[in-house]
């Protein structure tokens, strides 16, 4: 995807926005997907240079669409060889879902985040998100649970009998009536079946089992298939086929095309396997033999069915793949069961009976939705498209409404299950597939160009508005049920850190999202995520009065001070929300940048490394944007940042004491003052690493250049320094 669809600036602060003008009056514009792609630059290249290029006098156009569905020369050339128009149509149909899930998901998203969090304190997720087909993906998981939990077991009763032939192993006997749910009728059956001692075959049916070749393979049977026989969930299924397709091993896997096209080169596609050590041999029979044609399936018109598109062996990747012929051959996971063998049984053999009994048993509730099971039931009611079901799916579990059991079993929270109760008190077309697949049924008719895409995207927008004011209205319904599960913010947590305005202690609430709560005052105070919180040394910000708490994200990762109120409240206009004390500008606290900035970061671009005393004796700076740590004086017992600076790379000196027994320094010295970049005796007591942070998508820790005063690092030089050195002149410009 080229660009998506976002809300201008203005319209991102939830605090001034009201959520209603999502719905009409919030202005939306394009952007580009994936920024380091560059794609937009390159298409402006192309539109600056088009004037310069020759024109062709028969044709006007300069706008086409090359279609492919594998990365491979002979799929790319015949492509190129067979452009053809964009479709206006399928793009305005893009647009109006993205635009749709963008204004709905967020002014549902947004209100109830707002509402519920600063309401109860133990909700445990970080987002209280709302979606058109989000929501009703949980609302099955949530359905299936109601059911178990509704579900009474019944006791019925079987008779089994155990007769044998000889020397011959026993057999069991399964009763043809199967069961009844009285017991004296069964026991009566008992009764007169024990006064039998021999039991005589009356007749042999025999049957040959088969199973039909499966259809070529789509996005949802392969997600199916992948979570079901690999224990692979629907996200990163889709990861790994994505990478497969790029690295040209499997045709684009983003289909629902289960028939392959009459003109497709089954053929060549089989030649492409007929080395494989697996199924090779199998592959030069069929070639030989002739191939039958695949079971005929449908044709949705997008991209033909995920297929191989070269061998690969073990050693390079393990793929679940579809292989039309062969079947069972090939694909051996796929074949009929072999049961149990059964003695040679002729018309007239006697068996001796050797017990008969009445076995009780109870019915039992159904199993929690499995990945694939969820999957069907998406597909079956038009909830998400091909592409867009592993999101779904990985949304409620990432938001804490399921978790994911043995099994791939999707088991719903107490936040999940209390939602979608919630709406269905409220209004139950928040929750069902009906209205988002009647949504899908608009969209695609805008695709075929038999529905108009301004009048399809207003008319569902007005539907969603009025459902949102009467869900605004009708929140009591929703609020009792949350009263049972959850506790009131005022409630929970423990007492941490003093407000600065009441001077009584607020309670840090740890469950996600981490926050601090003044009952008295009865505010919120955001947190930095996915880390731990802790008092400061009850030091505290000089501007508001709030006792500073400190962040971490463990021994071996960042940490920082900060003030609860500036975090969410920023004091200077060049500081931005959610920045802690190593970011704040404030020209003399000590905990500030400009008092213990040292130097721009040896790696990132636009980060300072400051000071971080908080572990004292173990010293150390971090990056105040990125992960870089540099561990630096070890055994030092006091280190402090100079107002003076380094004549060469303009870093701020640090002044280092040592005890006289432990002192690395030459001499005998205890103590020195210089550069951490340039001072020669500083120079093997610093040590670059990266910090290991809680959330998954940080790199791990783990020390990148070995010892030595930065090694590899771009040159310090006073134009690379972006830490504000003359103080007079940056109070100056917040004041003046």
């Amino acid at each position: 995807m080229l660009q998506c669809i976002l809300y201008k600036r203005k319209y991102n602060n939830w605090d001034k926005v009201d959520p209603a003008e999502l719905f009409s009056k919030a202005p939306t514009e394009k952007k580009e997907a994936n920024p380091k792609l560059n794609m937009v630059k390159f298409l402006q290249v192309l539109d600056a240079i088009q004037p310069m290029m020759n024109k062709s006098t028969s044709n006007t156009r300069t706008v086409y669409r090359a279609k492919f569905s594998s990365i491979t020369d002979t799929d790319i050339c015949n492509a190129m060889s067979r452009l053809g128009e964009p479709n206006k149509n399928e793009a305005l149909s893009v647009d109006a879902r993205q635009e749709l899930d963008l204004r709905i998901g967020c002014a549902f998203t947004r209100f109830q985040t707002k509402y519920f969090q600063g309401k109860y304190g133990n909700l445990d997720s970080s987002l209280i998100s709302f979606g058109p087909c989000q929501t009703p993906t949980l609302g099955f998981c949530v359905d299936r649970h109601d059911k178990i939990q509704s579900f009474k077991p019944e006791a019925f009763w079987v008779i089994q009998a155990k007769v044998f032939k000889g020397k011959e192993s026993p057999l069991y006997l399964d009763w043809d009536r199967v069961r009844v749910f009285d017991r004296d009728i069964g026991q009566m059956f008992v009764n007169m079946a024990k006064t039998a001692r021999e039991a005589r075959v009356e007749s042999v049916t025999k049957k040959e089992k088969a199973k039909q070749r499966p259809l070529a393979l789509n996005t949802v049977e392969m997600l199916r298939v992948a979570s079901s026989a690999l224990g692979m969930g629907p996200q990163h299924t889709m990861q790994i086929a994505e990478r497969l397709y790029t690295q040209g091993y499997i045709s684009y896997p983003r289909t629902e095309t289960t028939h392959y096209p009459e003109n497709f080169d089954l053929k060549g596609t089989l030649k492409q396997q007929a080395n494989s050590s697996f199924w090779g041999e199998t592959v030069k029979a069929l070639l030989s033999e002739g191939i039958n044609r695949p079971r005929k399936g449908a044709d949705a018109g997008d991209h033909p069915p995920i297929t191989p598109m070269r061998a690969a062996s073990e050693s390079e990747l393990v793929l679940l793949m579809r292989f039309p012929p062969g079947y069972t051959e090939v694909m051996p996971w796929q074949g009929v069961a072999q049961e149990e063998a059964l003695p040679a049984c002729e018309r007239g053999d006697v068996f001796t009976v050797d017990e008969i009994k009445l076995l009780e048993k109870q019915t039992s509730p159904p199993d929690y939705l499995t990945e694939a099971e969820l999957i069907t039931l998406m597909e079956k009611h038009g909830i998400g498209t091909d592409a867009s079901i592993p999101v779904h799916i990985n949304n409620v579990c990432q938001r804490n409404y399921v978790t994911v059991e043995s099994g791939r079993k999707l088991k719903p929270t107490n936040l999940g299950i209390v939602l979608v109760h919630g709406y269905y008190k409220i209004d139950a077309d928040l929750v069902l597939p009906t209205i988002r697949s009647a949504v899908e049924k608009q969209l695609n008719l805008i695709s075929l160009g038999k529905a108009n895409f301004q009048q399809v995207l207003q008319h569902t927008l007005d539907i969603f508005k009025r459902k949102f004011h009467y869900f605004v209205d009708s929140l009591a319904g929703m609020d009792e049920l949350m009263e049972v599960s959850f506790s009131p913010i005022a409630a929970t947590g423990k007492p941490l850190s003093r407000c600065g305005k009441c001077h009584r202690f607020m309670k840090y609430i740890q469950a996600k999202p981490s926050r601090l709560h003044c009952s008295h005052c009865d505010e919120t105070y955001s947190l930095p995520q996915n880390g731990a919180i802790k008092l400061y040394k009850e030091l505290k910000c000089p501007l508001d009065e709030f006792e500073l708490v400190l962040w971490t994200s463990g021994s071996r990762g960042k940490s920082y001070p900060l003030c609860p109120y500036c975090f969410s409240n920023p004091p200077f206009r060049d500081m931005k929300k959610g920045m802690g004390c190593n970011e704040c500008t404030h020209p003399t606290c000590q905990h500030s940048l400009n008092s213990l900035g040292i130097g721009q970061c040896v790696e990132c671009e636009t980060g300072v490394l400051v000071f971080d005393p908080s572990l004292a004796p173990k010293w150390r700076m971090a990056c105040n944007k990125c992960n870089v740590v540099v561990h630096f004086f070890d055994q030092a017992q006091k280190v402090q940042v100079s107002q003076d600076s380094c004549d060469s790379c303009d870093a701020s000196l640090v002044v280092v004491d040592f005890n006289k027994t432990r002192s690395p320094l030459p001499e005998g010295e205890t103590q020195h003052t210089g550069c951490v970049f340039c001072d020669p005796v500083f120079q093997d007591l610093v040590e670059l690493k990266h910090a290991t942070m809680r959330h998954p998508m940080h790199r791990p820790g783990g020390a990148r250049r070995g010892r030595g005063r930065g090694r590899g690092r771009r040159p310090m030089g006073r134009g690379n320094l972006k830490k504000p050195k003359d103080k007079m002149a940056a109070l100056a410009a917040y004041f003046v």
